[in-house]
């Protein structure tokens, strides 16, 4: 797995999922770093959604169209089926409404893409058996401070995946140096990428 210059490897895989000239919308999107990449290397036109100050000043800065909205209120702004992908990076265990946001991004996406820490990796299984909440390149908050809300594992995505009747049209797992994982990813894999499609 190449790791592009943003030091962040699940963005070439984002990349590689999106067709040139594609409509995407980036939730969470931060400094609008994968926006302003997608733009550029597959000239995606890409709008994203934030709720920091910071971030939304940082991602007009990077030339990206930015709406300033929480995304615990849902995506009412948005019609059905205006974008073809809808992406939520490494942002879905930060959200209260998991499920809520799921078939938000499912309704105004034709393709979901979803990326998360695995909390079954190994290195976060020794932080626990340990005695210690797991800090972690994927995980790097204390337990104090973390925004996450939710810690959960690759079957249990899955799983809720089934419930919901989401069809999952590619995963892939990396490890904590962004090397694909193919043996064993719920044990060796520190971040899990997916990419959904409504119904099965």
């Amino acid at each position: 797995m190449t790791n592009n210059a943003l030091g962040r490897p699940d963005f070439d895989l984002i990349a590689s999922w999106v067709q040139p000239g594609e409509r995407v919308l980036d939730l969470g999107c931060g400094d609008g770093a994968l926006l302003k990449l997608l733009a550029k290397d597959r000239g995606a036109r890409a709008w994203g959604v934030e709720l920091d100050d910071a971030n939304v000043l940082a991602a007009i800065k990077n030339g990206v169209n930015v709406i300033q909205s929480n995304l615990e209120e849902g995506l009412a702004g948005f019609e059905d089926g205006a974008f073809e992908h809808v992406v939520l990076s490494r942002t879905l265990q930060t959200m209260r409404h998991t499920e809520g946001i799921l078939a938000e991004m499912l309704r105004v996406g034709r393709d979901v893409v979803v990326s998360f820490p695995n909390f079954a990796y190994w290195k976060n299984r020794m932080a626990i058996m340990s005695g210690h909440m797991p800090v972690s390149e994927d995980l790097p908050h204390e337990w104090f401070n973390t925004p996450n809300v939710r810690f959960f594992a690759i079957p249990d995505f899955e799983d809720l995946c089934q419930r919901m009747g989401v069809t999952i049209r590619e995963r892939e797992v990396l490890d904590d140096k962004g090397n694909l994982v193919t043996d064993e990813p719920n044990f060796l894999g520190s971040l899990a990428v997916y990419r959904l499609r409504r119904g099965a």
